[in-house]
């Protein structure tokens, strides 16, 4: 079975990663949602919230898992016998940091190999920081998130939906 893990913090999950997310599973048997816990980016929500999120959004399909993790993207890799990182790439910027990303995983696990998605053009520019910035001064983050998160998000600001 080739198993493949698609890791983040997913603070929150977007539109975008699931488009990721959804695509790759189309392109592998089982694709495992690495949430990290990653207490050094402070995140906005809770680890528990954030893979509810996920756990909402992948619901009936049998071949994403969700679960967390607090180590070294390959040795989370390695424990799931995965064949391959998935990241999604938006621009330019992101290829730079996941390219150093990907070499020094493959040092530390050279059968673990990085595999880049391109995003989908209507989420080029989507990222998690831009969520939330757009909601704390209660703009419209519709079609960017999933509803639920789009509600905690307004809820957390103090906006009505």
């Amino acid at each position: 079975m080739s198993t493949v893990i698609c890791p983040g913090t997913f603070d929150p999950v977007t539109n975008g990663h699931l488009d990721v997310i959804f695509r790759a599973a189309q392109m592998y048997e089982k694709v495992i949602v690495g949430v990290a816990k990653d207490s050094s980016k402070k995140p906005f929500f809770s680890l528990e919230e954030r893979i509810s999120f996920i756990e909402d959004e992948i619901s009936g399909k049998n071949n994403i898992e969700v679960e967390s993790f607090d180590s070294l993207v390959v040795k989370f890799a390695n424990k799931h016998q995965a064949k391959a990182i998935i990241k999604g790439l938006r621009a330019v910027s992101d290829f730079e940091h996941e390219f150093q990303m990907a070499q020094l995983n493959k040092r530390l696990a050279e059968k673990v190999e990085t595999v880049f998605i391109m995003a989908t053009p209507k989420y080029a520019y989507l990222s998690s920081s831009a969520v939330k910035e757009i909601a704390s001064f209660g703009g419209d983050i519709s079609g960017l998130v999933p509803k639920k998160v789009k509600s905690r998000l307004q809820a957390r600001n103090g906006v009505g939906g």
